[in-house]
C-alpha cells in the first residue's frame, strides 16, 4: 500500500512539474510594416505575443493596417531576423523562429542565405538573433 501511495504521489508531482514547466514557456511573435516599423514580443500565447508585436509596430510608426503579423512560434525557441535584398532593389526581412538552439538558428540562417540557391539576391544576412526569452542578441561576426 505504501509503495502504491508513493508511486501515485510521485506521478502527481511529475505531472505538476510538467504542467508548471509548460506554462513557463513563451510564444514569440513578429509584426512588420514595410519601410515603416516592426515589433517583436514574447507572451504566454501566440495571440498575446502577436497583439503585443503589432502594438509595438504601431507605436514605432507603422499604421494598424500596415503592421502585418508575419511570424509566430510556440514555444518561442531561438529566432533569427534576416535582411534580404534582391538585385532589382526590393528588400525585406525574413523571420524564422522555434529553433532548439542558437547553433541551429545560425545554421538555418546560412541555408536561408544560400546564394547558390537564391541567385537573385545581392544581400542576405542575419541582423538579429533572439534567445528563448525574446532577448535580442547581436549575431556573431562572419
Amino acid at each position: 500500500m505504501g509503495q502504491r501511495l508513493a508511486a501515485v504521489l510521485f506521478s502527481l508531482g511529475v505531472a505538476a512539474f510538467t504542467i508548471t514547466n509548460a506554462q513557463a514557456r513563451n510564444a514569440i511573435a513578429f509584426s512588420q510594416a514595410p519601410e515603416m516599423s516592426s515589433g517583436t514580443c514574447v507572451g504566454k500565447s501566440i495571440r498575446k505575443a502577436l497583439d503585443c508585436a503589432k502594438k509595438q509596430c504601431v507605436d514605432g510608426g507603422g499604421t494598424a493596417e500596415d503592421c502585418l503579423e508575419t511570424t509566430a512560434c510556440f514555444p518561442a525557441g531561438w529566432s533569427i531576423d534576416i535582411f534580404v535584398q534582391q538585385k532589382d532593389g526590393p528588400h525585406w526581412h525574413e523571420v524564422h523562429c522555434g529553433f532548439d538552439s542558437k547553433e541551429t538558428a545560425l545554421q538555418a540562417s546560412k541555408s536561408v542565405c544560400d546564394r547558390k540557391r537564391r541567385k537573385d539576391l545581392i544581400e542576405c544576412s542575419i541582423v538579429t538573433i533572439y534567445n528563448e526569452d525574446g532577448k535580442a542578441l547581436e549575431p556573431p561576426a562572419e
